[in-house]
Order: structure tokens, then C-alpha cells, then sequence
């Protein structure tokens, strides 16, 4: 039987097996000295930089796409419809798209939805798409291209006024919205 005549190779690349994959899911505020913002890497792969509130306290984002955000706290943003953010969302970016979306939820009627994956057009229009449930919901894109701030909870018009539940449209005209191809 031959010997090994350098023992240590093996262990350095077993070793090197394991730690690589550490390396890779480091927190990118830890790789860079000047890291760019969550705000700043959305657009690099299409997508509008106000897709999240501006309480955001780190991110990391792996090779594969797959990203975790945290916020400073859970909190809610009015855009046309009302908008839950977890302390901590998580999902998988590819150019152009948001799948296996968590922690952000939309009202929708009396109910809290799950929004599922989030994808904008190729070549990019005007439109972003919101996949919740079975449901495609088409907005204007232009509302998630700037920041919005958190509030921390359900104040304003969104509580303490039923002014909102009498001008909810009826469900025939709502049909051709929520639901595209």
C-alpha cells in the first residue's frame, strides 16, 4: 500500500469542501467594505428599488439568488393596495423576478394575502406583476420606484373609518384585474 506523502492534503481539502459554502452566504455588507444597498441591487436585476420600505438593517444574497432582508421591525406601507412587511423577508431574485417570496402580505377586502413571487416585464414596460395565490395582480410600476416609509401599524384612513369598505369596487370589475396572463 502507498503512502500519502503529504497527509495534510486531504484534511485541507475536505476542509475547503465545508467552508466554501459558509463563505458564500456571508452577509454582502461583510464581503465589501462599501457594500451597495438592497435599494441599489434591485434595479441590477429590474426591478424597482422601492419594492421595500426604507427600514431595512441588512441583507444577504447568495449566489443562487436566494436573499434575506431584514427590517427594523414589521411594519406596513400604503401603496394602491396595503402592504404587511415581515421583520424578515426572504425569497429567491433572478433578473426580472421575486419567487418564493415570505413576509410580505397584501389586504385585499377583509383578508391578508401571502405575496407568493413578484415579476416585472421583459423588456421592461410599465407594469410589475404581483402573484398571490392563484391570483396575478397587475399594478403601475411607478409607485415602487421611490422609498416609502414604514408606519407601525394600521392608523389614518386604514382604521377607524369604514370609508374604505363602501368604495371597495365590486367584484365583476375587479375579474380582468386580477387576473392576467
Amino acid at each position: 500500500m502507498a503512502q500519502n506523502p503529504n497527509p495534510h492534503l486531504g484534511l485541507a481539502l475536505i476542509s475547503l469542501f465545508f467552508v466554501a459554502p459558509i463563505i458564500d452566504s456571508v452577509s454582502v455588507s461583510d464581503s465589501d467594505p462599501n457594500p451597495p444597498t438592497v435599494y441599489e441591487i434591485l434595479p441590477k436585476f429590474g426591478l424597482p428599488g422601492g419594492l421595500l420600505p426604507n427600514s431595512v438593517t441588512n441583507y444577504t444574497l447568495q449566489s443562487d439568488g436566494s436573499f434575506t432582508v431584514e427590517l427594523e421591525k414589521p411594519c406596513y406601507v400604503q401603496f394602491e393596495y396595503l402592504v404587511y412587511y415581515d421583520k424578515t423577508i426572504s425569497g429567491k431574485l433572478s433578473y426580472g423576478s421575486i419567487t418564493e417570496l415570505e413576509g410580505i402580505q397584501v389586504q385585499r377586502f377583509f383578508f391578508w394575502l401571502g405575496v407568493d413571487e413578484i415579476k416585472v416585464d421583459l423588456p421592461p414596460s410599465n407594469s410589475i406583476y404581483f402573484q398571490v395565490g392563484f391570483i396575478n395582480k397587475k399594478l403601475d410600476l411607478e409607485q415602487f420606484k421611490t422609498l416609502h416609509s414604514c408606519r407601525d401599524g394600521l392608523k389614518g384612513p386604514c382604521r377607524g373609518s369604514w370609508k374604505w369598505v363602501l368604495e371597495l369596487p365590486t367584484p365583476t370589475e375587479d375579474i380582468p384585474m386580477l387576473i392576467t396572463e
